[in-house]
């Protein structure tokens, strides 16, 4: 047994009583005393642990040692760790109350809770849910640098009232980014900025049927429920699509008014929109006088095949596209923007409304610069290289312990669905639920009207976890898999 007071006064305001001991080496043993310290509350939410080398200096072990245990409490949500910040206990671990505090508590699994309620305390130990990007890789550096750039450059006049429309310089680096790395043909007078996907269908339909655009809107059958649940709230109609292997069944268009579509890569079953495909809805637009509403939520990362460009390229005055910084840079940000038809703008900006709630211009500024000076493209480089590198380790993962399972949508965007064997999605979310990971089961996408077969799978986002503890994750993930 090695006891040690760890005194770290000026390091963490408090001396750290541990005591090492058990079997399992001294990386289990700290691991075990750390989780004591914040579960009988001496270690209290928010309180800064000190550094690896101090640590391990007056422990008397070696500093991978200190660092690997950290990494594996940050991994099952005991600790948080942010560059600037530290090492520290996370917010809202539960500990013993007060009068408690110092009594032995009987060991138990971090967030195990009775089985009649298999929701954890603090969180999931491993975050495999889709739609964000690894957090801890939002450029810190360079947007700081990008942003007191853009607040010494900006002029008076951008801390008064601003333009519906959002920032001049935005607009006209997102015109020519968008024309470069899309394919999209426009102009700055046709982008309405706004703070993402979601306010951009608030402001295309509106409420009660009194927006820009008006239903029935036909979706994809499988989709994100909060825009169906959103258009509904609208008052909007949605009618689903069948989808196949070349993308949503546009032959299957009828009287409606618009479409949605994900066409540079399906959400969430992946692949784009078959060449053939991109043509018919276009011809069908035309046709009917009707709007293609073009979801661009990840379209600059591809990995295995040439990028698929907008789908607003090929007419647009028939297709609104619409994108983000949400995926490539953080959803924090809250900055989108639409590129319209000549004849939506003006629509578009009076329901946008005089002293709507714009997205910041400081950080409308700061993304401007960003652009022009080449960061966001070699951030996004960056991260295609990452993200792909993490798609690989997947697949490389199931090959090697679920071999039976078929992983597809893997040739670009931010996560991968995983087929399963029929009737065992239900059963695959729970015990990942009860393991502590979080993930979603494709179910949870379908659209409640579509006649498509339901196959089963899990929908995996292989940029959620930052980098330290994406192994880990896919261990846990491999055991909670449904045998052949």
């Amino acid at each position: 047994m090695v006891e040690s007071w760890v005194n770290s006064a000026e390091r963490i305001g408090v001396d750290l009583h541990l005591e090492l001991s058990g079997p399992g080496g001294r990386r289990a043993a700290l691991i075990r005393a750390l989780r004591e310290a914040v579960r009988s509350g001496r270690l209290a939410p928010g309180t800064r642990l000190p550094p690896y080398r101090s640590l391990a200096a007056d422990l008397g072990v070696a500093r991978n040692t200190v660092a690997d245990a950290y990494a594996e409490l940050v991994a099952e949500g005991w600790l948080t760790a942010r560059q600037g910040s530290g090492t520290r206990v996370a917010m809202g671990v539960p500990s013993a109350p007060p009068g408690q505090r110092g009594r032995a508590q009987p060991p138990r699994r971090p967030g195990r809770v009775p089985r009649k309620a298999p929701v954890r305390a603090h969180g999931p130990r491993h975050d495999l849910t889709q739609g964000t990007p690894d957090a801890s890789a939002f450029p810190r550096t360079a947007w700081s640098a990008a942003y007191r750039r853009a607040l010494q450059a900006a002029p008076s006049e951008a801390f008064g009232p601003g333009d519906p429309a959002g920032r001049r310089e935005l607009r006209e680096a997102l015109s020519e980014y968008l024309a470069r790395a899309r394919g999209v043909r426009s102009e700055p007078d046709r982008i309405v900025v706004c703070s993402g996907f979601a306010h951009a269908l608030r402001l295309l339909f509106g409420q009660g049927g009194g927006g820009v655009l008006r239903g029935p809107l036909a979706v994809e059958a499988y989709g994100l429920g909060f825009h169906r649940e959103l258009l509904a709230t609208a008052g909007v109609r949605t009618v689903p699509l069948p989808l196949d292997e070349h993308g949503a069944r546009v032959d299957a268009l009828g009287r409606e008014r618009a479409v949605l579509l994900t066409p540079a890569h399906q959400f969430p079953t992946g692949g784009p929109l078959h060449p053939e495909r991109r043509a018919a809805v276009i011809d069908w637009a035309r046709a009917r006088e009707a709007v293609v509403v073009e979801d661009d939520y990840d379209g600059e990362f591809r990995y295995d095949r040439r990028p698929v460009g907008a789908l607003q390229g090929l007419d647009p005055e028939r297709v609104i596209h619409i994108g983000s910084v949400s995926k490539s840079l953080s959803p924090a940000l809250r900055l989108g923007w639409m590129v319209l038809p000549e004849r939506h703008v003006g629509p578009v900006l009076a329901a946008k409304g005089e002293r709507e709630a714009w997205a910041s211009v400081l950080d409308q500024l700061a993304l401007a610069d960003f652009l022009v000076s080449g960061s966001y493209d070699r951030h996004v480089r960056r991260m295609r290289q990452c993200y792909r590198r993490r798609r690989d380790r997947l697949v490389a993962a199931l090959a090697a312990h679920a071999p039976h399972i078929e992983v597809t949508g893997i040739a670009a965007g931010l996560h991968a669905v995983l087929r399963l064997p029929p009737g065992t999605e239900r059963s695959a979310v729970k015990a990942a639920a009860w393991q502590g990971v979080a993930l979603d089961g494709l179910a949870a996408f379908r659209h409640p009207g579509t006649q498509m077969p339901a196959p089963d799978g899990l929908v995996v986002g292989y940029a959620t976890p930052p980098e330290h503890a994406y192994g880990a994750a896919l261990e846990a993930l491999c055991e909670v898999l449904p045998p052949a």
